[in-house]
This record gives C-alpha cells, structure tokens and sequence, in this order.
C-alpha cells in the first residue's frame, strides 16, 4: 500500500458492504426520477460486472480479455465523468470532492496499466485486480453516497438534461473509438489539418 492510498485510507475509511448497498440502494430510488443517475448507475453496474469475470477467470486467455474489457469500460466512463460531471460538481458542490475524484481516477488508471502488465498466473496480478476493486468500490460508494446526489440537487432540470447528454456522448465516443483528434500536417507546418 502506497503514502497515497495509507493517507486516503485514514481520511476516508473504506466503507462496509452494507454502507455500500445502501447508498446503492438510496441512489437508485433517486436514479428513477433523475436520467443523468440513472446513466452512472448502470455503468457502474457494468464495471461491477467486468471485474466479476475478472475474478473468474481461469486462464490466461479469459483473464486478458476480462481485464481489456474492464479498462475499456472504466476509462471510458471516467473520461466521461472527468470531462463533464467533476466539472460541474466543482463549481455547484465541491471543489475538494472534484479533486478527489480526479486524483482517484487517476490513481485507477495507473492500477490499470499496472493490472495489465502482469501474468495473470502472478499473484501479484490477483492482489492488483483485488486493490483495484476495493479502491472503485470506495469511489463508487463516494459518488452514489454524496457527491452526485449533492450535485442532482443543485442543477436545474435543464442542466441536468444537458449533462446527460453530453456524458453520453463522451462515453459513446470513447467507447466506439471516435475521440475526435487534430492531426498534424506535414513536418514544419504550424497548422492542423
């Protein structure tokens, strides 16, 4: 464990499972009434799925795919939240708990690459996927728990409707593999194409 993970460890404890179930449970009864939710909700189900077929894995094969499949789901919904929910949970909640959120998905994402590099025959391998998990359930749990609810009720229905919007289509982008990039001319020109 690293100073980051032991400092964030004493700052926020890691929550129980039944803590966790019910903020999940509180969030989902507001989810129903609220689309922006109800979108995180799902993808956050879907990323509690693909580290399930993580777990089972039983060989090589299966476990690169789980884990390719796991980081393409948790980077995609957190680019999309980094690019348009923390930004909004800044200005209307909590600079500190935007923040957070970042230094977390980053912190995951390095996880990841780390995750991706081992041998799934390792345990060390296990031990990451293990670390891993604990650290997005406790984001989760941060998000469902407090920030998004917060952030839900200090947005106008109509801010709102656009947040949904645009985090589907920063979801959708990466995911389909559109991310819309500059190229470069030719060497020595100072324009992009």
């Amino acid at each position: 464990m690293s100073f980051i993970d032991r400092l964030a460890a004493t700052l926020t404890p890691d929550a129980s499972d039944e803590a966790r179930k019910e903020s999940r449970a509180a969030f989902e009864r507001q989810a129903a009434s609220e689309p922006l939710l109800r979108i995180i909700v799902d993808q956050h189900k879907e990323i509690e799925a693909a580290f399930a077929k993580a777990h089972a894995a039983r060989d090589s094969q299966a476990a690169t795919a789980a884990v390719e499949e796991l980081a393409h789901l948790l980077t995609g919904h957190s680019m999309a939240e980094e690019a348009v929910i923390y930004p909004d949970i800044a200005s209307h909640d909590s600079k500190t708990h935007a923040g957070m959120a970042y230094e977390e998905h980053a912190m995951a994402k390095m996880q990841l690459a780390r995750l991706r590099d081992l041998d799934h025959n390792n345990a060390e391998w296990r031990e990451v996927l293990e670390h891993l998990e604990g650290a997005v359930q406790q984001h989760v749990h941060q998000e469902e728990g407090t920030w998004l609810p917060a952030l839900a009720a200090n947005l106008p229905a109509g801010r709102k409707d656009v947040l949904a919007t645009r985090f589907l289509d920063e979801y959708r982008r990466y995911m389909e593999g559109e991310a819309h990039r500059p190229t470069m001319q030719q060497p020595g020109s100072s324009t992009f194409a």
